[in-house]
């Protein structure tokens, strides 16, 4: 596996989709940091989340959750809001996968980090296939095994992640780095 690059790219104008689908142009950051797309549904995914985003200080964050009204915790883009989905309801997942790719097609990540459920799994997913570097990070409540989600995003995700010690299995891709919470 290779290690992420964060050499700076020049700061260039950066199509930017906000939380109510209007599109407009952001600047990077002054110093032309790399972008990543941190997505997670709502809840204990979300908090997983925010505890990771001091590993991202020196990177272009867009921050995507399920839930309306969420503060950004790094940096000056809105928190987008995606519709919640799961494997049980096709709709909801279509819908999902059509805002998620618009998202992924203009912020143009060069990483995707998802800590789940099932909307972060479909990110790792899309952003793969436009060569986005992707890490899934299983949430901490999996302590007998990967997540449903988990599992899907398995020989996609650059990296898996796990929280626990006992489930990393270099066999089947999962890490082990330590815990989030």
């Amino acid at each position: 596996m290779r290690p992420i690059d964060a050499t700076p790219l020049p700061a260039t104008p950066l199509p930017h989709v906000t939380h109510n689908g209007n599109i407009h142009a952001f600047p990077l950051q002054r110093d032309g940091a790399r972008r990543v797309l941190l997505v997670a549904s709502s809840g204990g995914h979300w908090i997983e989340l925010c505890r990771l985003t001091s590993a991202f200080a020196r990177w272009d964050c867009q921050f995507v959750s399920t839930a309306a009204g969420m503060t950004p915790p790094r940096g000056h883009r809105p928190v987008l809001q995606i519709s919640d989905s799961s494997r049980d309801d096709l709709r909801t997942m279509l819908g999902s996968i059509r805002q998620l790719r618009a998202i992924i097609r203009e912020f143009r990540p060069e990483l995707i980090v998802s800590t789940g459920a099932a909307p972060g799994a479909l990110a790792i997913l899309l952003g793969k296939f436009s060569g986005a570097r992707t890490i899934w990070i299983d949430s901490i409540a999996n302590s007998e095994e990967m997540s449903l989600s988990g599992r899907a995003v398995r020989g996609v995700a650059d990296l898996r992640l796990t929280q626990w010690p006992q489930l990393a299995n270099r066999a089947k891709g999962i890490t082990y780095f330590g815990q989030v919470m």
